[in-house]
């Protein structure tokens, strides 16, 4: 495994891989790696011949109260954990590298972007749209992987992907929990051992949706509402949103059919943690649906 620090020799390190038709998979990552990673890394090990894992902490998807400059970062325990897995190149650029001026070129979804997360972040999906497009010109993998856990931005690029031609099939890799249900998350390090057990209750809201649909549920609006009760009733946590949306376009549903995506954001203490669940309905008109 090699660390590449620049664009020219990353371009310099694939070009023979690409000449001799080998295929390549890219992981997009803003480093300090766990299992979430690791799964996408094994994922795309298994369907490439080459695997580039990028570790860039992009600034332009933190606003200016955010943590930007207190992300964690540890390059040499994500390097360790990446030649254990069998990453070929990490490509671990600095902000100069990827912006050697101020951006002016921006990509932008605001229908996609403006809502769930969007709608506290306002500047967030056009900053990781960005960067993501830059590193699929930088890289030009044949497949690049996301995880499902981060479900608006796996939306997102696959829309930018559509819409802009890009020649690359994105992926999408289940969302790796802990035994009790928590999402994988670079932030859960930020939770006092009190605020880690309250903050279940986001996946454990999600599952009394998921059984909510199983037993006939229809109503988003009802299935929205218990999500936000038991969320707000736990101690140490603030709901930010309960949504369900269509999967694709990430528009708010009155009736639940087809491909659906069930989304909460919460506070845990000060820590913001996000998680989601995708479900599979039958059409409206379908016999099965009362």
């Amino acid at each position: 495994m090699q660390t590449i620090t620049t664009i020219q020799q990353l371009r310099n390190a694939l070009d023979p891989v690409r000449r001799v038709g080998r295929s390549i998979g890219l992981v997009p990552t803003m480093g300090y790696l766990h299992e979430g990673h690791a799964r996408l890394v094994t994922t795309a090990r298994a369907q490439n011949d080459e695997v580039v894992v990028s570790i860039f902490v992009n600034p332009l998807q933190f606003g200016p109260n955010e943590d930007f400059a207190q992300y964690p970062r540890d390059l040499r325990h994500d390097e360790q954990l990446l030649a254990s897995l069998g990453c070929d190149i990490v490509f671990a650029p600095s902000v100069d590298e990827i912006y050697p001026e101020p951006a002016v070129t921006l990509v932008d979804l605001p229908a996609m972007s403006q809502v769930l997360c969007g709608r506290t972040r306002p500047i967030h999906f056009r900053g990781v749209a960005t960067v993501v497009s830059k590193l699929l010109h930088i890289v030009q993998p044949d497949k690049a992987y996301f995880g499902q856990k981060d479900g608006q931005q796996l939306a997102i690029i696959r829309r930018m992907v559509q819409d802009l031609n890009f020649p690359v099939e994105i992926v999408g890799v289940p969302t790796v929990r802990e035994p009790d249900g928590l999402a994988k998350s670079s932030r859960n390090i930020y939770l006092s051992q009190l605020e880690r057990s309250h903050a279940t209750v986001l996946y454990r809201a999600l599952q009394a949706a998921v059984a909510d649909v199983a037993a006939g549920q229809i109503s988003a609006a009802m299935v929205i509402a218990n999500m936000a009760a038991l969320i707000s009733a736990e101690p140490e946590v603030r709901l930010d949103y309960a949504e369900v949306v269509n999967a694709q376009t990430l528009q708010p549903m009155d009736r639940l059919s087809g491909s659906i995506m069930m989304a909460v954001a919460a506070y845990v203490g000060k820590t913001r943690l996000i998680d989601n669940v995708l479900l599979e309905l039958p059409p409206l008109d379908s016999p099965n649906v009362p």
